[in-house]
C-alpha cells in the first residue's frame, strides 16, 4: 500500500507503444500547439492593438484566447516531451501543478463562455441598455469574477484531491494529470469528499448551461423578429461562432466523462481526452474569426502591417 506522501512521481498514459507512432504523435501535438499559439496570439495582439476592437465582445474574446493559450501550454508540452523521449514520468509536484492549471484555465474558459453568452443576450435582446449593462467597469468585473471563480475552483479541487491517501499505485490512465484518474488511485471511500465537491461543481456547471440555453432561446426569438435580412445575418455572425464553441466544448467533455462503461476503450478515451483538452484551443480562433468580418479584417491589417515593416 502506498500513499500520496510516498509517491514521488506518476506514470502518464503513453500516447503510443511503437517509436514511430510516438514521433507521429509528437509531430501532431507540435502542429496543434503551433496552430493554437498562432491563432490565439493573433487574436490577443489584434484586439489589444486595434482600438476599434475595444468593445465588450472583443474584450471577452481576448480573455477566452488567454485561457485557451494557458490550457494548451499546461497539458501539451509534457505529452510532447514524453512522446519524444519515450518516457511516461511526471513528478508529483509537476502533476499537482498541471492539475491546478488545467482546472484553472478550463474553468475560466467555461465561465467566460457564459459571460460571452450574456454579452450576446444583452446586445440582441436589450440593445438600448447595452452601454449601461456592459460598460467598461461591468466588463472588467465579470471577467475578474470568471478568473477568480476559476482560481477558487482549481484551488479547492487541487487541495482536496492531493490530500487523499493513494493506495493503488501511481499509473494514470490519461496523458495528463486529471482529477478523475487520480481519484481512481485513492483508497476505498477516502475520495467521497472530493466526489461531493465534484457534484457541487457539476451543479454550478449545469446552472451555467441552463443560463446559456435560456439566453439562446431568447436570442433566436429576438433574431427571428428582425425584419431586415442583413440584420439577421449580422446577429447570426456574432452568435453562431460562440454557440459552436460552447456546443463542442460541452459535448466532448460530457461524453468523455459520462459515456456508458460498455463504450469505454483505451483508444476512444484517449481520442476524447484530446478532443476536449487540446483540439478546441487550436480550433476556437478559426471559429471566432470565420464569420466575423471585423475581426478578419483587423487580423489581416495587423499581419500585413507587420510584413510591411520588415
Amino acid at each position: 500500500m502506498s500513499n500520496s506522501s510516498s509517491i514521488r512521481h506518476f506514470l502518464l498514459l503513453a500516447l503510443a507503444d511503437t517509436r514511430q507512432l510516438q514521433l507521429l504523435h509528437f509531430c501532431l501535438l507540435l502542429g496543434i500547439s503551433l496552430a493554437a499559439l498562432l491563432g490565439n496570439g493573433l487574436i490577443i495582439s489584434t484586439v489589444a492593438c486595434g482600438h476599434h476592437l475595444h468593445t465588450p465582445m472583443f474584450f471577452f474574446l481576448l480573455n477566452l484566447a488567454l485561457s485557451d493559450l494557458g490550457s494548451i501550454c499546461t497539458t501539451v508540452p509534457k505529452a510532447m516531451h514524453n512522446s519524444l523521449w519515450h518516457t511516461r514520468n511526471i513528478s508529483y509536484t509537476g502533476c499537482v501543478a498541471e492539475t491546478f492549471f488545467f482546472l484553472f484555465f478550463f474553468g475560466a474558459a467555461y465561465y467566460l463562455l457564459t459571460v460571452v453568452c450574456y454579452d450576446r443576450y444583452v446586445s440582441i435582446c436589450k440593445p438600448l441598455h447595452y452601454g449601461t449593462l456592459l460598460d467598461s467597469r461591468a466588463c472588467a468585473g465579470m471577467a475578474a469574477a470568471a478568473w477568480a471563480s476559476a482560481v477558487l475552483h482549481a484551488l479547492m479541487h487541487k487541495a482536496n484531491t492531493f490530500s487523499l491517501p493513494l493506495c493503488h499505485g501511481n499509473a494514470l490512465r490519461q496523458f495528463f494529470c486529471e482529477i478523475p484518474q487520480i481519484l481512481k488511485l485513492s483508497c476505498s471511500k477516502s475520495y467521497l469528499r472530493e466526489q461531493g465537491l465534484l457534484a457541487v461543481t457539476a451543479c454550478l456547471s449545469f446552472g451555467c448551461f441552463v443560463f446559456i440555453v435560456f439566453s439562446y432561446v431568447q436570442i433566436f426569438r429576438a433574431v427571428l423578429r428582425i425584419p431586415c435580412e442583413q440584420g439577421r445575418h449580422k446577429a447570426y455572425s456574432t452568435c453562431l461562432p460562440h454557440l459552436a464553441v460552447v456546443s463542442f466544448f460541452l459535448s466532448t467533455v460530457v461524453f468523455a466523462h459520462l459515456k456508458p462503461p460498455s463504450m469505454s476503450s483505451p483508444s476512444l478515451d484517449l481520442a476524447l481526452s484530446v478532443l476536449y483538452s487540446v483540439v478546441p484551443q487550436a480550433v476556437n480562433p478559426l471559429i471566432y474569426s470565420l464569420r466575423n468580418q471585423v475581426l478578419k479584417a483587423a487580423v489581416w491589417t495587423l499581419m500585413t502591417g507587420c510584413f510591411q515593416k520588415h
